[in-house]
């Protein structure tokens, strides 16, 4: 019997009572005490038999807990007899006739009163991280488990947590149901305050050109984050080195301590800018003078663009070759097949801004112009010889040596044949010979010419002037004349009213290729390479010197007598023409 019998019994008096009497005072004693379920009740630890508690609750049985109950997460507590402990009892009575006590719920009771009321006045609660679920993490507050949102973990998304992992931290409670036993707490908004009372207090002492270490926290693509000692501030691509640096990882780690500059700082976003080449010197200092127009220099490739080509000519002075520059005869080329990058080239200044820091280099300039090299080797005159690359409406296009090319225009394939007949004769790969005629090193153009490889009939036909009389071959019959070939290999042409002094005998069809022609240069025509000439000038002519030379009518001689004589004269001189002046008079 218990001490709290033993005194109930004793105030009745000492006197033993009936058996009824006794099951009442044990009612009164002990009662069933259903209101005491489910609540938190005070006991005392009687016993501790290995890893168990026996804890009377004052109870008609004393009740079981687990020791591990007693200790926080990831913690130990020391639990001796006599200690008197808050426990949650479930059910007065279990199948073995003992209490069922919790000193996990019991915890947790008195944890939802306290967070109930720290988040009605919107404080913090300590915590700690105990697990991991879907979307988020697990808390422990002190015996009541919360949730914590994978996003309400830090300020920026944090790879690893395990750091974080059964360590004491500082939560804010975004909402709460203890009917539903959910807890929805944040580690973020508690740093995002604290980072702002500090972000506030350092930005206020931060100036510009301020020097300061910090600690490299996040790398991305357009730069690094530096922690500063409670605010970060970023280091962008472009202000970590004075060279070219394509990702910020190239240079930087995570972890890494830091001398950097204050660049700009913006109170109102608490925007702090940084750098590390400003703590350099400035490579662009004096460019002019290192890198003088016209010098040759040596750089690396570091980046190939559509538009060129960017060299290194030293850490953090860069030089762009425009793709123009690149080759003399390499056009509409892109810059990856004539350079490759990290490669090693040699190109010339071909001008310097240090204002807008800008150095325009030429790759093409450090090799002879092939256009030059040509003609220092094939001065005009020089007979060349190539393959035809291709076949265009004005001409051909001859591969030369020097990977140049030279071009026959329709006009210089022939002296005597329309060029357009005269290109049907040609196809690509043809190997043909042909004459330089001109070379144009400012535009790029080598003139070639085929029918310069032979004497122009046509110079032959030049001492020719108007008057002299000429015999000419019919190379052709025409509706309105004949074309002839004079001696000597020009071109002439009778047209059909010089072809006699007669109407009838000025009609074409009397005459036959091949027909030998005597006429008269009535002009020179050097444009159209023709000679005009006519049968019926030359008979006047002759008429003329025939009269000046044997007289006249008036002298008694007839025209018939005159003009006998003068036949016969002429058959004296040349008796192989005889019969064929008919057609020339």
């Amino acid at each position: 019997m218990t001490e709290q019998t033993a005194r109930s019994v004793g105030a009745r008096g000492g006197q033993p009572p009936a058996a009824e009497s006794f099951a009442q005072l044990l009612d009164e004693a002990y009662g069933t005490r259903e209101d005491l379920e489910g609540t938190v009740v005070v006991g005392t630890v009687i016993s501790i038999e290995n890893d168990v508690a026996v804890i009377d609750v004052g109870l008609k049985a004393e009740g079981r807990v687990s020791l591990r109950e007693f200790g926080a997460h990831g913690q130990s507590q020391e639990l001796k007899v006599g200690d008197r402990v808050e426990v949650y009892l479930e059910r007065m009575e279990s199948r073995t006739g003992e209490a069922v006590l919790s000193r996990e719920k019991a915890r947790r009771e008195e944890a939802w009163v306290k967070l109930e009321q720290a988040f009605a006045k919107a404080e913090r609660v300590q915590g700690v991280i105990i697990g991991r679920v879907k979307g988020g993490f697990t808390v422990d507050l002190s015996g009541a488990v919360a949730f914590l949102p994978g996003s309400q973990v830090d300020v920026r998304p944090v790879r690893d947590i395990t750091p974080l992992m059964d360590s004491i931290e500082p939560f804010q409670i975004l909402k709460m149901d203890r009917r539903r036993g959910n807890i929805v707490v944040s580690r973020r908004a508690v740093l995002e305050e604290a980072r702002a009372e500090q972000r506030a207090e350092l930005v206020s002492n931060l100036r510009e050109g301020q020097v300061l270490e910090g600690v490299v926290k996040n790398i991305t693509d357009y730069g690094a984050f530096v922690d500063l000692g409670g605010i970060d501030g970023l280091l962008h691509v472009t202000d970590i080195a004075w060279k070219r640096t394509n990702h910020p990882s190239e240079v930087l780690s995570i972890g890494q301590t830091v001398r950097v500059q204050v660049i700009k700082v913006n109170p109102e976003t608490q925007r702090i800018s940084l750098g590390m080449k400003q703590l350099e010197a400035d490579p662009w200092d004096g460019v002019g003078a290192k890198y003088p127009v016209g010098a040759r220099l040596r750089g690396r490739v570091t980046n190939i663009t559509e538009y060129g080509a960017f060299v290194e000519l030293e850490p953090g002075v860069e030089g762009l070759v425009h793709v123009s520059e690149m080759s003399w005869t390499k056009k509409n080329v892109h810059p990856g097949k004539i350079v490759s990058t990290s490669q090693e080239i040699e190109v010339m200044v071909l001008d310097v801004d240090p204002v807008k820091r800008r150095i325009s280099l030429g790759l093409k300039q450090c090799v002879e112009n092939p256009w030059e090299e040509f003609l220092r080797r094939h001065p005009t005159g020089t007979v060349i010889e190539g393959a035809v690359k291709s076949i265009t409406e004005f001409g051909l296009f001859i591969g030369l040596n020097g990977d140049v090319d030279g071009m026959v225009h329709l006009s210089d394939l022939s002296w005597d044949k329309p060029g357009e007949a005269v290109i049907q004769g040609y196809k690509k790969g043809d190997v043909v010979k042909a004459r330089v005629i001109e070379v144009s090193i400012e535009r790029e153009r080598i003139g070639l010419g085929v029918k310069q490889l032979t004497d122009d009939p046509f110079a032959r036909a030049a001492p020719l002037k108007k008057g002299d009389a000429v015999t000419c071959v019919v190379s052709a019959v025409r509706d309105n004349g004949v074309e002839v070939m004079i001696e000597g290999g020009a071109t002439g042409f009778i047209r059909r009213g010089d072809l006699g002094r007669e109407r009838t005998d000025q009609r074409p069809d009397r005459f036959a290729v091949g027909d030998r022609v005597d006429a008269q240069v009535v002009s020179v025509e050097r444009d159209s390479r023709r000679v005009v000439l006519s049968v019926k000038a030359l008979e006047i002519a002759e008429e003329e010197e025939a009269m000046a030379q044997f007289g006249s009518s008036d002298s008694g001689a007839s025209l018939g007598d005159i003009l006998g004589a003068a036949i016969s004269r002429r058959a004296e001189q040349d008796p192989d023409d005889t019969g064929k002046g008919g057609k020339s008079g």
